[in-house]
């Protein structure tokens, strides 16, 4: 019985792996709050934005505002929610991460510069409720626009 020619077999896994490659897109949340973010007076990077879960709060972007209008909102990864919905989304993006970087998890609040504090507040208290004590803020570094 003839052997089988493997010649060509690592052509066929190349050109596998370029096409994986190049239709593969990595998820990412739409922006449907408009974030102008503040001048920060001291900028730390985050270590590893796997383990950063993102709070975006400002209005809605225009062509979102005859539906959803001006007023600031929150969103969460890519729908409009409310203060009461950030428990059981930080209870999500735990269960997402393995037993170990849960401790290390991250949330980055992006405000907008001219979002009323008050809302800011309430997301605050209500990751204090929900022991998500980590929580960074978003902003530019000054001069750049």
């Amino acid at each position: 019985m003839p052997a089988i020619s493997t010649s060509s077999l690592p052509d066929i896994v190349f050109m596998l792996l370029f096409f994986f490659m190049v239709t593969t897109q990595m998820r990412d949340t739409e922006n449907k709050v408009a974030v102008k973010l503040p001048e920060a007076s001291e900028v730390v990077k985050l270590e590893r934005k796997d383990l950063a879960s993102y709070i975006n709060i400002g209005s809605p972007v225009k062509h979102l505002q005859a539906q959803y209008g001006t007023d600031a909102r929150i969103q969460l990864n890519d729908s409009f929610k409310t203060v009461e919905d950030i428990r059981d989304f930080i209870a999500a993006e735990r269960d997402a991460m393995s037993e170990g970087d849960r401790q290390l998890m991250t949330v980055s609040i992006k405000a907008d510069e001219n979002v009323r504090m008050g809302i800011v507040t309430d997301v605050k208290q209500e990751l204090r409720r929900c022991s998500a004590l980590k929580i960074m803020y978003a902003a530019r570094k000054p001069g750049i626009e």
